[in-house]
């Protein structure tokens, strides 16, 4: 989903918005104090068409085969609500599943990630017996013994370079990393796709968890923060150079994260896994800037 633009009026706004509609370009408003109400266009490869027939209704709004097409779009959607009564009665729906805490919804994606999480927890008994979740850890371990080559992965046990990301030690450890996915992940998820939080998700976890453990000293660690760093590295840089991504952070989450990250790699906060941090964080930002060149 991007931004094409913006339209002062909200009763032109909606007018567009219908006329886009019924040409076939799935859309959404958004109202913006300082800019009018922002028209979101759901599919990248409409983007240009759409932007095309922004630019024409700005030289004459008043024609009146937007009117014309705007009552049009009513029926439209009078006949699409109707074909999907019988459903709605029938199934509970992806909107009554994942109630929007946010502008941008709770993304499936980052609801299963939090529920296997939970998951993983509690079957840890709280963090307290990482024997049972062995299988998720990058490599068997011994006490302090354990094998630098990963012989499991070496032998088709490629999940464990990701499964680390679900193991958590602490009720406030758990706690703080769901939340921030909860924010990040369903951000991604509703500006971009699930898909998009899937690639960066994978790819953050493997390169961090790898890291971690060849520069961290050993397999037992775990969490989901490295993931979290990326992600923030990620939105934070996307949203700075193409803010009609619609990710965005407060230069107060900003100031946050890197306060909190210069106190755990400086071991004011003890026990954690600094260098998945670091890698998760600099993937993040190279993802989000390079990303961005595209579109700017």
């Amino acid at each position: 989903m991007r931004l094409i633009g913006h339209l002062t009026e909200q009763a032109a706004a909606r007018t567009f918005a219908d006329y886009l509609y019924v040409q076939g370009i799935e859309n959404r408003l958004e109202h913006e104090k300082a800019d009018g109400w922002g028209i979101w266009v759901n599919s990248e490869d409409e983007l240009e068409r759409a932007a095309v027939l922004l630019k024409d209704f700005r030289l004459n709004p008043k024609d009146p085969k937007y009117r014309t097409e705007s009552k049009n779009a009513a029926d439209l959607r009078a006949d699409e609500e109707k074909d999907q009564e019988n459903y709605r009665k029938k199934v509970r729906t992806r909107r009554h599943l994942f109630q929007p805490l946010t502008p941008y919804g709770f993304g499936p994606l980052t609801f299963a990630l939090i529920v296997v999480s939970l998951a993983v927890f509690a079957l840890s008994t709280f963090g307290d017996d990482p024997r049972a979740i062995m299988s998720l850890f990058i490599t068997q371990f011994n006490d302090d013994s354990y094998n630098t080559t990963l012989p499991e992965i070496r032998h088709g046990e490629i999940w464990r370079l990701f499964t680390p990301i679900f193991i958590h030690w602490n009720v406030a450890h758990i706690f703080f990393n769901m939340l921030w996915l909860r924010d990040l992940g369903s951000m991604v998820e509703g500006r971009q796709s699930s898909l998009h939080l899937l690639l960066l998700t994978a790819a953050i976890a493997a390169c961090s968890n790898l890291g971690q453990f060849y520069f961290g000293h050993g397999p037992v660690f775990g969490g989901m923060s490295g993931v979290v760093y990326g992600l923030l590295g990620y939105v934070w840089l996307r949203g700075k150079f193409d803010p009609a991504s619609g990710l965005y952070l407060h230069p107060s989450t900003v100031t946050l994260m890197i306060i909190w990250f210069l106190a755990c790699y400086l071991r004011i906060i003890p026990n954690v896994a600094n260098t998945a941090h670091a890698i998760g964080l600099g993937m993040g930002m190279a993802w989000g800037f390079l990303s961005s060149l595209r579109h700017r």
